[in-house]
């Protein structure tokens, strides 16, 4: 598959400024084509050992939607009922079975984590974290609004969609295009001489 064509203004002020958290989406549907859009840049994200552990679900039909919505926070659900898609991140604590073809210049690098349960299920989690992030970034450069969620039962959310796996959900993500009053004023950042130490 091919990078997708973005045809609007990707700025890095229009991704990373000017598009705010969503809490309410309009109703105009998103497609497959965007979806997957929104993985071919996503799955650029730089990972440790390029091993790539983020794993997305995207829950789009009311069926699987109500299996979904009462997994969330009561203040939560409302939020992903409005939204057209889903989407589900985990970290698949079995991503070391991918390393010989994504890691394929380091030896042994799949054996040593078979070894090592707890090893894994940290480092899939850290990383499938920071994959998330350009998760979020990405459904932006698509030219869609998205709205990042904790408060949500990961362990219900697992066996109701992921039994018997090596998934493990970290959060899920409303996607869509944002209703006119589906976001809040921006809250105040830490400005540059308050987080950053120049060594």
């Amino acid at each position: 598959m091919t990078l997708p064509d973005l045809r609007n203004d990707l700025s890095a002020t229009r991704i990373f400024t000017d598009m705010h958290t969503a809490y309410r989406f309009t109703p105009d549907p998103v497609s497959d084509e965007e979806l997957a859009a929104i993985y071919e840049l996503a799955k650029f994200t730089p990972t440790a050992l390029n091993s790539q552990p983020l794993r997305v679900t995207f829950v789009r039909t009311a069926e699987a939607k109500e299996r979904l919505l009462p997994l969330l926070a009561e203040s939560n659900r409302a939020k992903s009922a409005s939204a057209p898609v889903v989407a589900i991140l985990a970290a698949d604590t079995d991503f070391h079975e991918h390393l010989p073809v994504l890691n394929p210049q380091t030896a042994g690098v799949r054996e040593r984590f078979a070894a090592d349960a707890e090893r894994r299920r940290t480092m899939a989690l850290n990383n499938a974290w920071l994959q998330a992030g350009g998760f979020i970034l990405a459904v932006r450069a698509e030219g869609l609004d998205a709205g990042p969620m904790g408060g949500i039962n990961t362990a219900g959310i697992d066996e109701e969609f992921f039994p018997g796996t090596s998934l493990r959900t970290i959060m899920v993500v409303n996607i869509g295009h944002v209703a006119p009053d589906g976001s809040f004023p921006r809250n105040p950042r830490l400005g540059f001489d308050q987080a950053v130490t120049l060594a």
